[in-house]
């Protein structure tokens, strides 16, 4: 069985809980896109394990495999394996595999992400790791690869190649130069240590599915940051929508059996964009505070909102959603009143789905409806019946109104701290 599990808002939806939840079920955990600018946190047996790289499912006996539609720095994945193991959970090259096309994000690539950044009009708010400069190279195939870093002549041959445009760029931005060559030792070091780890993604996936297995394909960020189809120009780098699964991983969509999307019971949003929803006042306050809403990977405050039915249901379309999983429902306890936006009002016009332009989402007034809300702890929940009247009525119109089956419920960050519907 082949599985794809995305974020259907704007990221940070609890993705890393639901595959730790489902990883015991799988033989393989695959991450499709995305960088380290991506963080999935898993809470078990009383300890936070923060990962940028590594799929969630590391926990478990699950084959690991990061897919070469990814974009890797090598130093952050050492400092996961290192951090794992202090933890006592060992990452092998039996339990991991990293694809030989997998791009590597170079200091040069770090460099320019800062620089062009800063010289922005109007911020896109990027996490200045790189992620985008390293899929402009993967795009114009000047990328260097997990297999050059594991070939000293090869690496070398590369940035013998690609260096002077680096450094052009690089002066232009009016940064040093000199960083375009630079780290090359370390990096060397660290493909010595990674090349038993080096695999055919694609080849161990299809095998794998051939023989039975079950393979989860996990996705980072969400579906409103897809380079396509997201709001322009606030968007991740990569294609975040899970046909983005079959294309990266090299598997073909026919092999699909389930689409799982995980959605907040609200809605947040770190950096700049749109977002209809946001609540700039006690309520965004609550929903931040209660939810620990800070960036896994940047620590930077959350925007957060009442749950955007239209931007769901432009998820739905776009992922094709087989199940929901619905997180984060105990951050909504003690508000009296929750709101609901069902609709945009835009120019006089009432509309049900967003509009394509981000200029036009940004315009957009939300039309909401108010439902009661419930006071009642709901942390210690073991099914459905157990959580408040108020609680399930919610549950249950978001299931009715998205049109997609919401399978598993989460109310708080522990790994049992979710259930089946």
């Amino acid at each position: 069985m082949f599985t794809i599990i995305t974020g259907a808002q704007f990221g940070d939806e609890g993705k890393g809980k639901i595959v730790d939840m489902l990883a015991s079920q799988y033989d393989i955990v695959a991450r499709f896109q995305g960088g380290d600018n991506a963080g999935h946190t898993v809470v078990a047996e009383g300890k936070t394990y923060k990962l940028h790289l590594i799929p969630s499912g590391v926990l478990f006996d699950a084959r690991l495999l990061i897919g070469p539609g990814t974009v890797m720095n090598p130093k952050i994945l050492m400092d996961e394996i290192s951090m794992l193991a202090d933890n006592g959970v060992e990452v092998t090259p039996t339990k991991l595999g990293i694809d030989a096309k997998t791009s590597i994000i170079m200091p040069y690539h770090i460099a320019l992400d800062s620089l062009r950044e800063s010289k922005r009009s109007v911020k896109i708010g990027t996490t200045s790791r790189g992620i985008g400069f390293a899929y402009v190279d993967k795009v114009g195939r000047d990328e260097v690869q997990m297999a050059d870093l594991a070939d000293k002549s090869r690496l070398l041959r590369k940035i013998e190649e690609i260096a002077p445009h680096k450094e052009a760029a690089i002066e232009e931005l009016g940064g040093d130069p000199g960083i375009a060559r630079s780290g090359l030792d370390e990096y060397l070091e660290i493909g010595k240590k990674l090349k038993p780890y080096i695999t055919d993604v694609s080849k161990e996936i299809n095998l794998a599915l051939k023989q039975g297995k079950n393979v989860l394909a996990e996705g980072a960020q969400g579906t409103h940051l897809d380079i396509i189809h997201g709001t322009q120009k606030f968007v991740t780098s990569s294609s975040t929508v899970a046909g983005s699964a079959c294309a990266s991983l090299g598997v073909g969509p026919k092999k699909v059996e389930r689409v799982i999307g995980v959605i907040k019971a609200y809605i947040t949003r770190v950096g700049e964009g749109p977002l209809p929803t946001e609540q700039k006042n006690e309520v965004g306050e609550h929903l931040r505070e209660k939810g620990g809403e800070f960036g896994t990977t940047t620590g930077r405050p959350r925007r957060c909102g009442w749950f955007d039915l239209p931007l769901a249901g432009k998820s739905v379309n776009l992922n094709g959603y087989t199940c929901m999983a619905l997180t984060k429902l105990d951050v909504l306890t003690g508000l009296d009143i929750l709101k609901l936006c069902t609709g945009y009002e835009l120019e006089g016009k009432q509309l049900d789905y967003p509009p394509e332009l981000s200029d036009d989402v940004a315009r957009c007034k939300p039309v909401y409806i108010d439902l009661p809300g419930w006071h009642e702890d709901i942390t210690e929940a073991g099914s459905f019946p157990d959580i408040p009247e108020n609680a399930r009525l919610y549950v249950e119109l978001l299931e009715e109104l998205m049109g997609v089956h919401i399978a598993y419920v989460s109310v708080g960050p522990g790994r049992k701290q979710t259930f089946m519907k």
